[in-house]
């Protein structure tokens, strides 16, 4: 990497993304620790029902996991690749993966979390609860695909590619947005067509989290869910 690409990088550049590195490693080993020990101290307790043993142990199989995809991922990096004079990088598809189960790790702590400390509502179940159930699922995996595909944006460099909105240079639609074959490809190689279909997920995520939150309002929710709702909408334009 020194030779391809960073050979004019001083000793002092250098600590700064060494230390990056280390503390996100380090930071990881912290947030295992904070899953296994708790978890190995409240079951050995007693405290742990039978349902939530499966919660703690599928949540601390994930942690471990997680922590296996970044030393996976990193070494995709570290590869000598014959014939090749590229810039050195991760895999996309492993920077993805790590991303995703960090998501997936995330969410299920949150989830897992909020279902311990808050009472669940005992709501009716109309169609329409059952529609905006349902738009929230759609909604969750929306946003959940426009993140991963943030992960293929970073890890081949797409948002180097076109750096205007919301036009791509002078076109809706790049020239090159199916230049590799089989067309398959682009999806998760093209650095141009990995940005468009970024550009269009995030439309299209804040498209449904504000029809999502505009059907809320047609429907009596407790206060707790319209709260939910409303902060979805916040940080979705903020974001």
């Amino acid at each position: 990497s020194f030779t391809s690409l960073n050979h004019d990088m001083t000793l002092a550049e250098f600590k700064f993304i060494w230390y990056m590195e280390y503390s996100h490693r380090m930071w990881g080993r912290v947030v295992g620790l904070a899953y296994i020990l708790p978890a190995a101290y409240f079951w050995h307790r007693g405290c742990l029902s039978p349902p939530l043993k499966g919660c703690v142990l599928a949540l601390c199989g994930l942690v471990c996991f997680q922590g296996l995809l970044g030393w996976y991922m990193v070494k995709s990096g570290l590869e000598e690749k014959p014939d090749s004079y590229d810039i050195p990088r991760v895999s996309q598809y492993r920077l993805a993966a790590h991303l995703g189960s960090a998501l997936v790790l995330y969410s299920a702590s949150l989830w897992t979390g909020l279902s311990l400390l808050l009472p669940r509502h005992k709501l009716p179940e109309t169609k329409q609860l059952l529609r905006l159930r349902q738009c929230a699922h759609g909604t969750t995996a929306l946003i959940f695909l426009t993140a991963l595909s943030g992960a293929f944006v970073a890890g081949l460099d797409a948002g180097l590619v076109y750096n205007s909105f919301p036009k791509m240079g002078e076109r809706w639609i790049p020239d090159d947005l199916l230049a590799f074959s089989p067309t398959l490809r682009n999806i998760f190689e093209n650095p141009t067509t990995v940005q468009f279909d970024h550009r269009i997920l995030g439309i299209a995520s804040v498209t449904a989290v504000t029809a999502l939150y505009l059907f809320s309002r047609k429907i009596p929710l407790p206060r707790r869910t319209r709260m939910a709702v409303t902060s979805l909408l916040a940080v979705a334009c903020m974001q």
